[in-house]
């Protein structure tokens, strides 16, 4: 018998926009807790408004954003009634910077509103949302406007969030943050940061928040014992995440090394202990593989509050991968012939990263490098220290020549994609290039889709719910909330 205020279920927190607001909020309606991604919310926002909105939904949160001056300037310059020409280009977005404009800010902080308004609208279940902690310069902003619109859970892996804890608690209190950055070639005594003061955003209008609850996303108790007792606030539990999720994985521990497909090799010292783990006493969700009600209940065996699943999520009906992507890929798992790849090179981030072989996304973009080298988005470029010490940015997914003229590695540009514009095609908000070709999708999934017929309700139907997933993962387990 389960007996918890935590839930059983987290529906992992995939980008950018797979798991959208329809998605989490469908799962919360189920009493367990819904995940948007906060990846790239302020592209996403942009694109939505300039795609005309379909359904309303951006404008009716944003109408509900308590301060409508700056809903109004996001409108005027990004909403096209009807929606922009196909053909069309969408307009650009300011890229990340360490000092973000007021106009960046903005739409940083409504974005993050508008998606957590919309995953809690007319329900009281808990919401969280997931961010990158490699992705830096927008998380200030972007936690205050998840909080504005009184999210319940604060989710985040690829990286040491030692410094969110604390962050987390200071904005509640409406008090000043700032983040340190990761910056190639700083030295000791530099002190590269980015700000945010939420009183002087609002103006003074906003007397506290509520505090939301912090999940760090880990693959290594050594990980979970650190954050645990040297975060600089309460860490509320861990998620902790196997090398066969989707997405960005953890790389192997020592020296990595490559099996004949050149995927990493993981060993025994990979699969984290869950004893050391439990010991720390907090709660913690087992993920990667773990989509089935058998793999839930040896979690709660194991001592776990539950299990993380994102790649059963990912392709039913409400999340927001295309529904061509999403049919194509349930004929290849009837036909067997879906194929996941762990891809070391793929990702700018420098994380192994997974791809799904679909529309050449993996035998073309994966294998033979025929995507453009490209960043027009910046989420996952690298900040670095130029000789006179300013903080500039670099990406190893951009032109070759760019990347080694700003000091990088010519031999880190090898193999790199642009997942940024990748992730954005999955979902239909894909920029349009030169000659009007659309941008490739970079579809990324777990190991466990070879399984999502399972969640059919008929072995006849073409696609399933998250009210499925849901139900199946519960099914012969009693709980009691």
């Amino acid at each position: 018998m389960i007996s918890s205020t935590d839930p059983v279920i987290i529906q992992g927190g995939m980008g950018a926009a797979v798991s959208a607001w329809p998605l989490a909020r469908a799962v919360s309606q189920m009493g367990q807790l819904g995940v948007v991604s906060g990846t790239a919310l302020d592209v996403v926002l942009c694109r939505r408004l300039q795609l005309g909105d379909p359904g309303g939904a951006m404008r009716r949160a944003m109408a509900d954003f308590p301060f409508p001056g700056m809903v109004d300037s996001i409108l005027n310059r990004y909403f096209i009634p009807g929606g922009k020409a196909p053909e069309e280009q969408f307009i650009s977005c300011p890229m990340p910077s360490m000092a973000p404009s007021q106009r960046q800010l903005e739409l940083l902080v409504v974005s993050n509103y508008v998606e957590v308004h919309l995953a809690k609208e007319g329900h009281d279940g808990l919401v969280g949302i997931n961010y990158l902690e490699k992705i830096q310069v927008p998380t200030l902003a972007s936690l205050f406007g998840a909080m504005l619109a009184d999210v319940d859970y604060v989710l985040m892996g690829a990286g040491i969030p030692r410094s969110i804890p604390g962050i987390l608690d200071r904005l509640s209190q409406v008090n000043p943050v700032e983040m340190s950055l990761n910056v190639c070639g700083a030295d000791r005594e530099d002190n590269f940061v980015t700000r945010f003061d939420p009183a002087v955003f609002t103006h003074g209008k906003v007397a506290g928040l509520k505090r939301p609850k912090f999940l760090a996303i880990i693959a290594s108790p050594a990980l979970a014992t650190m954050l645990s007792r040297k975060s600089n606030g309460r860490v509320d539990g861990f998620v902790v995440e196997g090398p066969t999720a989707g997405g960005h994985n953890a790389p192997p521990r020592g020296t990595m090394q490559l099996n004949d497909c050149g995927e990493p090799i993981y060993g025994d010292r990979d699969v984290p202990d869950l004893e050391v783990i439990r010991s720390i006493g907090l709660p913690f969700w087992i993920a990667g593989s773990y989509g089935t009600s058998q793999r839930l209940s040896e979690a709660l065996e194991l001592g776990a509050s539950g299990v993380q699943v994102g790649t059963a999520f990912a392709f039913c009906e409400e999340s927001g991968l295309q529904a061509d992507i999403k049919r194509q890929v349930l004929a290849m798992v009837r036909a067997g012939t879906v194929e996941v790849r762990t891809d070391p090179r793929a990702s700018p981030a420098g994380f192994p990263f997974k791809v799904l072989g679909l529309f050449g996304s993996m035998s073309e973009d994966a294998s033979n490098g025929e995507r453009a080298r490209i960043c027009d988005l910046g989420f996952l470029r690298q900040a670095y220290k130029r000789p006179d010490g300013s903080l500039a940015w670099r990406c190893p997914a951009e032109e070759i020549e760019a990347y080694v003229r700003k000091g990088g590695n010519e031999a880190d540009t090898c193999g790199r994609k642009c997942v940024c514009n990748g992730l954005l095609a999955n979902v239909g908000l894909g920029q349009v290039r030169e000659a009007g070709t659309l941008e490739k999708p970079l579809v990324t999934s777990g190991d466990d889709v070879r399984s999502i017929a399972s969640f059919l309700p008929t072995p006849d139907d073409d696609s399933y719910s998250a009210k499925d997933v849901v139900e199946h993962l519960l099914a012969g387990i009693a709980t009691s909330v």
